[in-house]
């Protein structure tokens, strides 16, 4: 892979978790403190849906730090290594813990009565891209894994 690709990925990586981060500390409390003034039937609901939605954040920065981790192993000539593979895994493993946290989070919503479609329809849209995102990762995993057994075959014949 060419260095300013490379590189370009990087910014890329760090862009997204920017862009994520001031939106969740600067546009998030605020889109919150909207909602329960304009429904005050479920302004309980603000604390507890911006702690919801903060614990979710933690395994989608992991996930960038994974991705940012393989690309270095990449940059060092190390794709084609367990640590990749390990990588992989735990990329794998937030996007499970991130559907998880919002599978938990509708339905908590609906028992109480205060899923709204447009909400309910966000939820699902960043369910699926990350359903799609865990698959993704996971067939990676498996084609690593499978590389990295056919290499070190090949290196053993040689």
């Amino acid at each position: 892979m060419k260095k300013r690709t490379k590189l370009g990925l990087k910014m890329t990586i760090f862009m997204i978790g920017l862009t994520i981060l001031v939106l969740s500390v600067f546009l998030l409390p605020n889109l919150a403190r909207d909602a329960a003034e304009m429904n005050p039937e479920f302004s309980y609901l603000r604390l507890p849906i911006l702690l919801g939605l903060y614990i979710t954040a933690i395994p989608f920065f992991l996930a960038l730090y994974q991705a940012l981790k393989l690309l270095n192993y990449i940059e060092s000539e190390n794709a084609f290594s367990h640590l990749a593979v390990t990588s992989l895994g735990n990329i794998k493993t937030c996007a499970f813990t991130i559907i998880t946290l919002y599978i938990i989070g509708l339905i908590s919503l609906f028992s109480q009565n205060a899923l709204h479609p447009g909400i309910a329809l966000i939820g699902f849209v960043i369910i699926f891209a990350t359903i799609v995102i865990s698959l993704f990762t996971a067939v990676l995993q498996e084609l690593l894994k499978s590389a990295i057994e056919i290499k070190s075959e090949n290196d053993l014949t040689i």
